[in-house]
């Protein structure tokens, strides 16, 4: 990875596993504090639509991160402020929920494991962090590669079982014993596969905060961020 540069003047990190609520929880900090929000996980899954729609990449299939990065340049993929958070952009565009949906999700952690990839995004999410507006960014390795000298660091988890079913009511879907335990089991392996990739695994930073928000409602995880960050 790139030595960071210089400090940002003001970013809360937000780490966390797959579907522990980081991005919505760092939207509401960040609309709290008045910070605006940087989700780092929008731009892999941006490259990773990039992937699909460019190079026909598939599941299981071997990547070639140079012919991935060169489609993104080509097709001008960024992230571009809009006024409150940061947009996915191909073209000029907006991408919209095209990043959400299965097919990206099912390739994001192969895609995101590269390591040119990885240092790809990680340059331009530093790039974005050394503007003047203070920020709340979230991901997988913010407050330990990306931005280590971020003034806060909150590494946010749940039990599996309630990762798994607020993932199924985000997407719509009735949250029965079989369909939790079906994602549960997805979920551990997107951890395992986050937690054990050689560049910039999933970890807690040494100075972050750790708060599991299995007995806590959305708004308590939010107000305690936000407590922690007026601190």
């Amino acid at each position: 990875m790139p030595a960071e540069p210089s400090p940002a003047p003001d970013i809360i990190a937000i780490d966390g596993p797959a579907a522990s609520g980081k991005s919505s929880t760092a939207k509401a900090v960040a609309s709290a504090l008045g910070y605006a929000h940087l989700d780092s996980g929008a731009l892999y899954r941006g490259v990773t639509l990039v992937a699909i729609q460019e190079c026909g990449a598939v599941s299981g299939a071997p990547l070639d991160a140079g012919a991935l990065l060169r489609a993104a340049e080509a097709k001008r993929l960024e992230l571009r402020f809009d006024g409150s958070a940061f947009s996915v952009m191909l073209e000029g565009r907006p991408v919209g929920i095209r990043i959400r949906e299965a097919e990206v999700t099912h390739l994001v952690s192969a895609v995101s494991a590269l390591p040119q990839v990885r240092t790809w995004v990680t340059d331009r999410l530093r790039a974005l962090g050394q503007g003047a507006r203070p920020l709340v960014v979230d991901g997988r390795d913010i407050g330990t590669v990306v931005f280590p000298g971020a003034r806060l660091k909150i590494f946010l988890t749940a039990s599996p079982r309630t990762r798994a079913a607020r993932r199924l009511v985000q997407r719509g879907e009735g949250a029965t014993t079989g369909r939790v335990e079906t994602e549960a089991a997805l979920l551990a392996a997107r951890d395992a596969a986050d937690a054990g990739r050689p560049v910039a695994p999933l970890r807690m930073a040494d100075d972050a905060v750790a708060l599991d928000g299995t007995e806590l409602s959305f708004e308590e995880q939010v107000a305690e961020i936000v407590r922690l960050a007026r601190k």
